[in-house]
């Protein structure tokens, strides 16, 4: 069945990076869209990058651009996200995601368009 496995969060310092995995099964990676998503208690779900099935297309949210790089190996039928730089406010639960998507070039931004979700990691940043 499909399966999004998280890992790579933990507890760390502000200033400090970690990177997030997500391992993909189940389905043909190479052909789904991969976002990843963040949710801070008390607030809503918030995008935070995505990356085309390609690899082509990549889309960041302002509040971690230049510190957060995305990218995939769909070979391995893998994602990841490098976190520099952290601060206390990019604490928070980390999902994956992934979407099919025909057009290899477009990288979707959306939550709700999303269909597969992994359970997600925690990613706690001390100041």
């Amino acid at each position: 069945q499909v399966q999004l496995v998280e890992s790579g969060g933990g507890l760390v310092q502000a200033g400090g990076s970690l990177r997030l995995s997500c391992a993909a099964s189940g389905f043909t990676f190479s052909s789904y869209s991969v976002g990843w998503f963040r949710q801070a208690p008390g607030k809503e779900r918030e995008f935070v990058a995505s990356i085309s099935s390609s690899g082509a297309t990549t889309r960041y949210a302002d509040s971690v651009k230049g510190r957060f790089t995305i990218s995939r190996d769909n070979a391995k039928g893998t994602g990841t996200l490098q976190m520099d730089s952290l601060k206390p406010e990019d604490t928070a639960v980390y999902y994956c995601a992934a979407q099919y998507i025909r057009l290899t070039v477009v990288a979707l931004t959306a939550a709700d368009k999303y269909e597969y979700w992994g359970q997600g990691t925690q990613v706690t940043v001390s100041s």
